[in-house]
């Protein structure tokens, strides 16, 4: 089967299609034929070993782990002979974690993993590209309790996670603030913020809004900066914090009465199930920035690396 592999640490040129042995699913996997999957930070990160503290986890001088790729939909082909929750022909998307492989045609997973039949309203394109931003903004929003008529305000609000938390907190019955630059005001728009902020003329800590949560999502401005704008009771997600911003979150929820949200999401098959039944309600759509082919695997790292994507970056298979 055709796969992006990569033996070393580096810019996206590291990333080379090859040849490689087709998996044979286990008594509890399903075996899938991948349709589309999608570039996002946490592959860029890993595939340049950034931050350094990687490479303690995926391997010191070159990377353990040979195909990167997080996010898939495609079409289950067999199942091993203890699976129950799923047969061939079913089309699936989900989000695999830190097991990767799915810069791949071909992936076996656990049936027991974040899976979900995918949504029969959108491609696989648009599938794939859903669990990532998805399921991170979903831990965190989960996590806040966020609550009907709540301000939300969601900084990033056209990246992956970003697009993501808007419409969800949406869902939730908030009142949601997108922040973004100048270029992807109609976007924010369009998937359901009720305002927007152009970061690139308004800044938001200077306006006297308070707000009962603000969702982080690209660590783009100082956690002191932005508790002047958050409520007395309130929350702050930061899903892209480094370790300071971890520690000072830490001393911020044990100091005052506000409440200060990171670390590592978790997610699990109800929560894949969750996105589709939205998606499918009508209640959240893909955002697609663009899409590319496998073999233009380099190419499309090259671009997320730049941090100008709106929304997310589709990778669709020859076999599709």
């Amino acid at each position: 089967m055709k796969a992006i592999i990569y033996t070393q640490y580096g810019p996206p040129e590291v990333l080379h299609l090859s040849e490689v042995e087709k998996p044979t699913p286990k008594d509890n996997e399903i075996l899938l034929r991948i349709k589309a999957t999608a570039v996002n930070s946490g592959d860029v990160r890993l595939r340049k070993a950034d931050p350094f503290a990687v490479r303690f986890i995926f391997g010191l001088l070159k990377p353990k782990i040979n195909i990167l790729g997080s996010v898939f939909s495609g079409e289950v082909e067999s199942v091993g002979k203890q699976v129950k929750l799923f047969k061939a022909g079913d089309q699936v998307f989900g989000h695999i974690d830190m097991r990767f492989g799915a810069y791949a045609e071909y992936l076996c997973l656990p049936e027991d993993g974040s899976i979900a039949m995918k949504p029969g309203n959108i491609l696989h394109q648009e599938a794939a590209v859903i669990p990532f931003g998805g399921v991170t903004a979903l831990h965190f929003i989960k996590k806040a309790a966020i609550k009907p008529g709540q301000k939300v305000l969601v900084i990033g609000a056209s990246g992956a996670v970003g697009s993501a938390a808007v419409q969800l907190a949406k869902a939730y019955g908030a009142l949601v603030t997108g922040v973004c630059s100048t270029s992807n005001i109609d976007l924010v728009k369009s998937i359901g913020a009720d305002y927007v902020i152009d970061y690139t003329k308004v800044d938001f800590t200077q306006n006297g809004e308070r707000y009962d949560v603000i969702f982080d999502t690209v660590n783009s401005i100082s956690v002191s900066r932005s508790l002047k704008s958050l409520s007395k009771n309130g929350t702050m997600i930061l899903s892209a914090a480094g370790m300071p911003e971890m520690v000072q979150g830490l001393w911020i929820s044990k100091t005052s009465s506000r409440k200060l949200l990171t670390g590592v999401i978790s997610h699990a098959a109800k929560d894949i199930i969750f996105l589709k039944e939205l998606i499918e309600a009508g209640k959240m759509r893909p955002v697609i920035d663009r899409t590319y082919d496998l073999a233009q695997m380099a190419e499309a790292h090259a671009y997320v690396e730049k941090g100008h994507k709106k929304g997310n970056v589709a990778i669709t298979m020859d076999n599709n």
